[in-house]
């Protein structure tokens, strides 16, 4: 019977998401946990999980339209289910448990699951005819009416650049044999058939946050229209919620970090802490968790409802970064507990997961303080755009070798310009200032952060 699954519920008071990419299509048999598709919500790329085991029947939603959380998302044909909305199948009496918020169940084999399997024949697919130019003898449409053969194995990220540049992964499993294909694989096809225009997007500029050709200064289109969704519309909302909210006031220090980089230099030798890197974003980092300390009023928020100021005596440290589909903030959850290392550690997970667009919705929710990285794109200084919900955020400016005081004397040395943005309802120019000039004196003397606590 017919038993739908609709948009769950993805946390943190989401009320859509678009649909980035389709990895099963009707027909197709699919397994328990089996991830059906690639949703983008306002703040990550979320891959679903099958709820059921049976045949796609109904996919209600194309790749790059967006639905609200409670729509029907595709239908299944289960076995020797009741008719209507069902419920997630489970092991016979055991409670579901649920593996994304909204919805879930246990899963009823503890074997590996098996891939699941395509059927071709009875409603042929499409035949790519720029292949069939290419190379005849790799997609001759097969002729059986009942062949099953098993869905190429790949990750996500592969199986979506195969779709931009139009390319049948069962032809590169023809050709690469029976192991996962990896991106490199699907590349070395393109440059077999001529399918070069990796960049490019095959799909209508309506489904896309790209535009489907290439734009710029001197081409034939006068505009280029680009839909505002996912990570872009949700900051761009966010920001003007907070500019419009909390009165900003940011102010800025120069700050001579020499030691700081002669401490770093110094660690990158020490072969013990090879497998750990440490740079100038974690001793900030371990810097503004000390100075958060000694200023509570950077480490709160303000409760318009209630009618209080909330100060946390924790700190969930937001880490800035800019990714491909906008910048998100993920968090470092209880950073005041972290050592410099486990800090570091830290950042370079938070940046390596929202370089593959994983970073989940409880990663990017809440946060009580943020740094945001300007230096590395070369930048100076900055008056950075509060999060909603926080008093403060740090801007970090590029480090540069310049002449510099020292001593009484002219000297090069490291220099950088820290920039700090606050909420003004909550705290004055005072306990701003006395915030910066703390981080400040930690990273011109690293050592000073023994006297803090």
């Amino acid at each position: 019977m017919i038993a739908e699954f609709r948009l769950p519920d993805l946390g943190e008071g989401l009320t859509e998401a678009e649909v980035v990419t389709w990895l099963v299509a009707p027909g197709d048999t699919v397994t328990l946990n089996q991830t059906l598709a690639e949703v983008e919500t306002a703040k990550a790329v979320v891959e679903l999980p099958s709820p059921y085991e049976g045949t796609v029947s109904t996919l209600h939603a194309e790749a790059g339209q967006t639905i609200a959380v409670g729509a029907p998302l595709i239908a299944f044909d289960v076995v020797g289910e009741e008719h209507g909305d069902q419920e997630p199948a489970s092991e016979p009496g055991a409670k579901a448990e649920p593996n994304l918020v909204g919805y879930g169940a246990a899963p009823t084999s503890a074997g590996r699951p098996a891939r699941r399997a395509r059927r071709i024949g009875r409603t042929p697919a499409p035949i790519d005819t720029a292949v069939l130019e290419a190379a005849p003898h790799d997609a001759t449409p097969s002729t059986a009416v009942d062949a099953v053969i098993e869905r190429p194995r790949s990750t996500p990220p592969v199986r979506a650049h195969a779709k931009r540049l139009g390319i049948d992964l069962v032809l590169v499993a023809a050709e690469v044999g029976d192991r996962v294909i990896t991106r490199s694989d699907v590349d070395a096809y393109a440059d077999r058939i001529g399918r070069t225009d990796r960049g490019v997007d095959p799909a209508p500029a309506t489904h896309s946050t790209v535009p489907s050709t290439p734009a710029g200064l001197g081409s034939e289109e006068r505009e280029t229209r680009i839909p505002i969704r996912g990570v872009r519309k949700h900051t761009a909302a966010a920001m003007v919620q907070s500019a419009f909210t909390a009165p900003h006031v940011t102010v800025f220090h120069t700050v001579d970090v020499t030691a700081t980089m002669d401490l770093l230099s110094s660690l990158r030798s020490d072969r013990g802490l090879s497998e750990h890197r440490i740079g100038p974003l974690a001793v900030v980092a371990k810097a503004v968790c000390l100075a958060l300390g000694r200023t509570p009023g950077l480490n709160s928020r303000w409760d318009e409802a209630a009618g209080e100021i909330v100060q946390h005596n924790y700190v969930d440290l937001g880490i800035a970064a800019a990714t491909e589909r906008g910048l998100i903030v993920p968090m470092i959850r209880d950073a005041e507990r972290l050592t410099l290392i486990g800090l570091a550690d830290a950042v370079k997970s938070l940046a390596e997961v929202a370089r593959s667009g994983k970073t989940s919705p409880a990663e990017l929710a809440g946060g009580t303080f943020s740094i945001s990285n300007i230096g590395v794109f070369g930048v100076d200084a900055g008056t950075p755009i509060l999060p909603p919900g926080q008093s403060g955020i740090l801007a970090v400016g590029a480090v540069r070798r310049q002449p510099w005081e020292h001593h009484g004397e002219i000297a090069l040395r490291q220099i950088m310009t820290l920039s700090l943005s606050f909420d003004h309802r909550l705290v004055d120019g005072a306990e701003g200032a006395r915030f910066l000039k703390d981080v400040a004196d930690i990273l011109e003397e690293p050592g000073r952060a023994m006297l803090l606590r």
